[in-house]
């Protein structure tokens, strides 16, 4: 069954966007001020490009913007995109071609989802792990990560392994979120090489 259109879909159709995810990162950017003197951000999973557009227009022509996906995209004026599965080294080592370091990893990962709970959950943690290693292969120190999680059994571990490496961790739902999904949006800032007391905060 198709699910029904909301009002963020068709305010993305109208300006422009690729997708209403586009204002899901536009409400954690003026939350969280996570664009705030970021020149260089990685995007993982970042089919049709929406996150990329709301990249773009933070950055604009200086910066540095990578979208890495297993699907290709319409290309976006001066953004480098990288085809692969974020889970295969052969994608990192593409990603070290163009950069070693980001300030921002942005990571909207989900699996085809089969219907069944258990294993959905499990598919979707594993990119948020395997995007979060990415993040901490790649962010500079004092950088920041967004990142979504499904909520169910691996959620709390996952979120500690993220208190481990970032200062400052924060859980947040957007408005543009469907009420009903089980998707959470994790907001880590400043990046640690070395394990130190963290603030957490959870915001609805």
């Amino acid at each position: 069954m198709k699910r029904k259109k909301d009002h963020y879909y068709f305010k993305a159709r109208e300006e422009g966007y690729r997708s209403r995810a586009a204002y899901k990162l536009k409400e954690i950017a003026a939350r969280f001020k996570i664009f705030k003197g970021v020149q260089s951000v990685l995007d993982l999973c970042c089919s049709p490009g929406g996150w990329l557009q709301v990249v773009k227009e933070y950055l604009g022509d200086e910066g540095t913007i990578i979208g890495v996906d297993l699907s290709e995209i319409e290309s976006i004026n001066g953004v480098i995109f990288i085809k692969g599965d974020i889970q295969n080294e052969k994608t990192i080592r593409r990603i070290l071609e163009v950069t070693d370091k980001v300030d921002l990893v942005l990571s909207d990962c989900s699996p085809k989802v089969s219907g069944i709970w258990s294993l959905d959950h499990e598919r979707q943690i594993q990119l948020a792990k395997a995007s979060l290693n990415i993040a901490k292969r790649f962010l500079r120190e004092g950088g920041s990560l967004v990142l979504k999680v499904f909520q169910g059994a691996e959620y709390e571990c996952l979120l500690d392994e993220i208190r481990r490496v970032f200062q400052r961790v924060y859980t947040t739902k957007p408005s543009a979120s469907r009420k009903q999904s089980a998707e959470m949006y994790v907001v880590a800032k400043y990046f640690k090489r070395k394990e130190e007391p963290y603030s957490s905060t959870s915001l609805a």
